[in-house]
Parts: structure tokens; sequence; C-alpha cells
């Protein structure tokens, strides 16, 4: 039997015939401490214990004196720091709401299986936690609990430094696999903690009123690099992200023209990616600004569609050219009714206002066969590729060539042996 982590499981669910056949597949899959309960109250107590804690709980939902949604509340209270596999005979609805709200507490979910769960089901969640578990048991938990988020005089600092630079996710069609663009994603250089992502800072900016000068910054980068990549003979649409915070300066739509025509780059190369991070009080300004930029003729991108405020209000609005098909109704989308339901209705509608599409968190070989068989024109993800310095692209348009005449060598890849396929790395 293979060696596994030393990690600690805890089963909770009222049946206990269903904690002997977890308790027994878990033994025979090599984890050895595990703890049974049939009551949220007593799981809770060893939460508490600092020498009996779990790093994993297996739970049910429902359940008669405390049910698994109040149960994974609870687990916040208790300062939980381990992740969770929900087993239920709950509908695929039911756990998929579920596993949303316990992500909502920021507990690392590792998915869900119906009840009776196989050891093939169960093994395969726990390779997850085997992942995320690189830094020790745990290890998922305690990165979320110690991200940074900096201070709004950090991140003035570091805009009037220069330390903001841009990276590039690619974005390719979907037909034929020709690079077509990319997006253009902020991360800071900061000088002791190395690179920083934008959930750390982008808020922070928002909040306290430096959302223009590093969306300007960020503009600025990029149209020097369209600049410098058509120059080299490399001709790519690039977008960038603008907050609806923006919008709200009237002058942003002539700032932004006149930016691209000093540096030399049409409007046509540029796309402009908007999301309303928060609601709107006054639409007048954001949509004098969007429409005006859309008769500049620089393209406009509705993106996160269908989660948030980004919905049907702004597609009658707003003369959007591009809609983002959120990730959350792309990545396992192959394998998901609801999902899949989702998706097809954002391309559809789009589809019929003559919108250009772009599925979102194509992370791996089931989800960009899914979406190769769908009309959608764009895609992007991490199995194209991840973000990357500008530097880098043009070296990774030459190996993604390659990929991409392999497949067509290798002809159309059987639909079970392409979902058996592991995500290639970048």
């Amino acid at each position: 039997m293979p060696k596994k982590f030393a990690i600690r499981i805890l089963v909770l669910d009222d049946e206990p015939f269903m904690l002997k056949l977890l308790a027994r597949i878990l033994a025979n899959l090599g984890y050895t401490s595990v703890s049974t309960f049939d009551s949220g109250r007593a799981a809770l107590e060893q939460v508490d214990d600092p020498d009996r804690s779990p790093d994993l709980i297996l739970l049910d939902l429902n359940m008669p004196e405390m049910d698994g949604v109040e149960f994974a509340r609870r687990l916040v209270e208790h300062h939980y720091a381990g992740a969770l596999i929900l087993v239920s005979g709950e509908d695929e609805r039911m756990q998929q709401s579920v596993e949303k709200l316990v992500r909502a507490h920021k507990i690392p979910m590792l998915g869900h299986l119906h009840k009776p769960a196989t050891p093939e089901g169960l093994a395969s969640l726990l390779e997850k936690w085997t992942a995320l578990a690189q830094d020790g048991p745990c290890g998922a938990a305690k990165k979320i609990a110690a991200k940074k988020i900096y201070a709004a005089d950090k991140v003035r600092a570091a805009i009037a430094n220069g330390e903001l630079v841009n990276y590039y996710q690619p974005k390719v069609v979907v037909a034929t696999g020709v690079v077509a663009g990319a997006e253009s994603l902020v991360r800071w250089r900061h000088p002791q903690d190395g690179m920083v992502f934008p959930d750390q800072f982008i808020g922070v900016a928002e909040a306290h009123g430096l959302i223009d000068d590093l969306t300007r910054a960020v503009l600025d980068g990029a149209l020097a690099q369209i600049r410098r990549w058509e120059e080299a003979g490399l001709m790519l649409q690039v977008a960038i992200n603008v907050s609806m915070d923006n919008l709200a300066a009237l002058d942003f739509a002539d700032f932004v023209a006149a930016q691209a025509a000093a540096a030399g780059v049409s409007p046509h190369s540029v796309v402009l990616e908007v999301t309303e991070s928060r609601l709107m009080l006054d639409a007048r300004a954001p949509l004098e600004i969007l429409t005006r930029l859309r008769l500049k003729r620089f393209e406009l991108s509705i993106d996160d569609f269908g989660t948030g405020h980004s919905s049907l209000a702004q597609l009658r609005d707003i003369p959007f050219d591009e809609l983002k098909i959120d990730q959350s109704f792309v990545h396992g989308a192959w394998a998901n009714d609801t999902l899949r339901a989702m998706f097809n209705s954002s391309l559809g509608l789009a589809k019929q206002l003559g919108m250009k599409t772009v599925a979102e968190g194509v992370e791996d070989r089931a989800d960009w066969d899914f979406v190769r068989n769908t009309e959608c024109d764009l895609a992007q993800g991490y199995f194209i590729a991840k973000p990357m310095p500008a530097a880098d692209l043009p070296g990774w348009i030459q190996t993604w060539k390659t990929r991409m005449r392999e497949d067509l060598s290798a002809g159309v890849v059987g639909e079970e042996q392409s979902r058996a396929d592991p995500p290639t790395p970048m």
C-alpha cells in the first residue's frame, strides 16, 4: 500500500452505515488517521482541539441537529484551517450551491461526491488535497489566511515609482487555434515581496481613489507594447481592463484616444474590458464615455458576463462588441448540465446580438475540446497559456503553433481520451 500523507480526516454524517463505509474506503486507500462523528457539535469539539484538529473534513449536508450548511459556517467561527469534501445524497445543484458558499467562507473546497461514494471518486478528490498540501498539511488554507493586502500609501507609491508591470494572457481563435490577441493583466513587482497579484491591491486602489492612476499606467504600458509588437511584425489585439470607477471622469474617452494616438496605435488594436465590480448609482457618465469610446472605434468587451452586475441591462444599454463568458460557466461545463446550459445561453445571446464571444477559464483538455465543439469565437485559460511577461509571448506563440500542428496530425482526439488527458503545463 503506498505511503500517504499523515493527515487527519474527520467524517461527519448522521448515518452509521455511511460512517463505516467511508472509514473503510479511507483505510483501504491508506488513510489511517480517521475520526467519525454523527453530530456536528461533537465534531466541532475536535476541530477546536489543536492536537486532533482535522486537516480534511468529509461532510454530509442533510443532518437533523446541525445541517452541513450551518456546520460550514461554524467552521469559520472556530477558525478551521483545513479543507472540505461534500458527500451527500442531495442533487447536483444543491451541492454546487453549498460548494460556492464554502468557498465564500474562504475554506478550500476539493469537490463533492454523491452517495454512496466510490473509492475511485474519493481517491480522485484526495489527490487534489495532496496537490494543495505541498507546503504541509492545510497549506492552501494557510496561504489564503496569509494573503497580504497592501495599504493605500504603498499602492500609491508603487504607481508613482513605476513598479506595476503588465503580463499578457493569450486569446486564441477556437476554430483554428490562431493567436488573435492577449489580455493585459497588471502585476506589482514589489521590491521586497516579489510579484504581487492584483487581488491584493486593485480593491485598495478602487477604495482610495487610485484606480484612475493605476489604469492609466496599465494603459500606457499596454499601448507601448502593442506598438513594439507591431514593429516586430506581430499584430495582436490587446484587451485592457477598465474599472467602472474609471468611467466617472468624463475626460476618460479623450484621454484613451490621445494616448493611443501618441503611441501610434490604432483603436482597432485595443479592446477595453469592462467589469462592474459594484453597482453604479448614476449610469449617465459611464454610458457617455463607453459610447464615445465606441464611436472612436475602440472595441468594448463586457467581462465576467452573468456574474456581479454584468448583466442583460448592460447589453441593452451599451454598444459592446464582445462578450466574455465567465470562467465559472466554462470550466467543467462539459460534465455539468447547469454550467453547460448557462454557457450555451450566453453564447446564443451574444450571437443573436452580433457580438464576438470569448470563453474564459479553459483550464484543461476537456474544457478545450468542449469549447471547440461550440460556436464560440475565442478562448483563453491555463490550458492555452498562463499570463506571461511580454518578452515571453513571441516564443510561446511558436510553441503553441507546434502544439496545434501536433493536434492536427494526431487527428480528432476521442472524447473519453481527451477528458483523461491532464492539462498541458505552461
